[in-house]
């Protein structure tokens, strides 16, 4: 079935765009007017507009999500009917592509779909976790506690994508100006120096010459560098996201880096631990909670890890033994499951796990910050020293000379 662009004015009286699937214009003007809302003007996506939008859409943000589910935990537990609770949230949702994506959830739903089915259709949007809760939810007829749970998850989630964001931006920054100071040093300072001492005249000792030469190397190939580099990126990146092979041996090595793999591996673990707790508690079987645990572990190399934890559980496993099996695991990890399984408190312990790796994580992040800094500051400091000796040391030698 074909989908349309579509504008419209809802019973408020407000302008409303928005993706719906429709058979023609008519089977369309129908659909928005059951939904209470009188079209204004709607135009067929094509193959090729469908690809420049979702590229000009860009991603909905987990803050967008946060607000969602807010507005729908609130309605719910006032008693407005689901349909009227999706309609309110489509025409208020202040992401574009979020407002597209719950007018086809809607409409979805007016059609007789439930909502994690509607939901699961666009699983870029909603990830697994979501579709897991909103179906127990369901299951339940507790739909206010997924939301809840889903609400106190996103707002984890939030946070430790911002932890995330932390451990990259700092080290990408200093970086950046280190590079850039070493550029403009060899580029425009270093030039001028070392042509003032060719035209003394002597012999330049093997530490200016190394300086000489290293400048030189700079002028002409920073550009060359700077492709290959800004190429490697490219290439990496498509690398990772057309062979799964690639990505895998890319996070094997980032897993085994020192310093940065053991805080990959604490925020990966966190993930999964926090998950798996919501989903756990929600009442889901232990298959499906790993399954979609599994997938927000972030790292292909913990996620095959995963997978050999869900097959020996599948076939009878505890789950404490199936972790020690994997050999991914931290020992502390392996036994407070175990604690949790002998007591029936899995999801408390599961919770306490990821609550210390939280905090873990934020300790990691801030040592891993505080190294990277001093060590920056070292190399600029020593390619001060350096250009400061080499060009000092053959002056002094010649105003040594001239006393001679």
């Amino acid at each position: 079935m074909p989908q349309f662009t579509y504008k419209a004015i809802n019973a408020k009286g407000r302008p409303v765009r928005g993706v719906i699937a429709a058979a023609n214009e008519a089977d369309l003007f129908n659909r928005l007017q059951a939904g209470g809302m009188a079209l204004v003007d709607a135009k067929e996506i094509t193959e090729k507009n469908s690809k420049l939008k979702s590229l000009t859409m860009g991603r909905v943000k987990v803050r967008d999500l946060i607000q969602l589910f807010v507005h729908l935990e609130q309605l719910q537990k006032a008693g407005v009917p689901l349909l009227d609770a999706l309609s309110d949230v489509r025409d208020t949702a202040e992401s574009t592509r979020l407002r597209d994506v719950m007018s086809d959830v809607y409409n979805e739903v007016a059609e007789g779909s439930s909502l994690s089915q509607a939901m699961g259709k666009h699983p870029s949007v909603f990830e697994s976790i979501v579709i897991s809760l909103i179906g127990a939810g369901e299951e339940t007829g507790n739909l206010s506690n997924s939301f809840e749970q889903l609400i106190a998850h996103l707002k984890w989630t939030d946070a430790m994508n911002t932890k995330v964001k932390k451990a990259t931006r700092y080290p990408k920054v200093l970086v950046g100006v280190v590079v850039m100071v070493v550029f403009v040093m060899m580029n425009y300072v270093v030039p001028e120096v070392t042509g003032f001492l060719k035209e003394m005249g002597q012999e330049l000792p093997g530490i200016t010459t190394a300086l000489m030469a290293t400048s030189e190397f700079v002028i002409n190939y920073f550009g060359y560098m700077a492709v290959f580099a800004v190429i490697a990126y490219i290439g990496i990146r498509i690398g990772r996201t057309m062979s799964d092979s690639f990505r895998y041996h890319t996070d094997y090595i980032a897993l085994r880096t020192p310093g940065v793999g053991t805080v990959i591996r604490k925020i990966a673990l966190s993930r999964f631990c926090s998950t798996f707790a919501v989903l756990f508690s929600s009442g889901l079987e232990i298959l499906k909670c790993l399954e979609a645990a599994q997938k927000t572990a972030g790292n292909m190399v913990l996620q095959g890890a995963l997978e050999t934890v869900r097959e020996q559980v599948q076939e009878g496993s505890p789950l404490s033994s199936a972790l020690g099996v994997s050999g991914e695991f931290p020992t502390m990890v392996i036994r407070m499951v175990r604690i949790g399984e002998e007591s029936g408190n899995l999801t408390h312990v599961l919770r306490q796990v990821s609550e210390f790796y939280d905090r873990d994580v934020n300790d990691a992040v801030d040592a891993m910050i505080q190294m990277i800094e001093p060590a920056l500051t070292v190399i600029l400091g020593g390619m001060m020293l350096w250009i400061a000796a080499a060009v000092f040391g053959p002056i002094y030698n010649s105003f040594g000379a001239m006393g001679d």
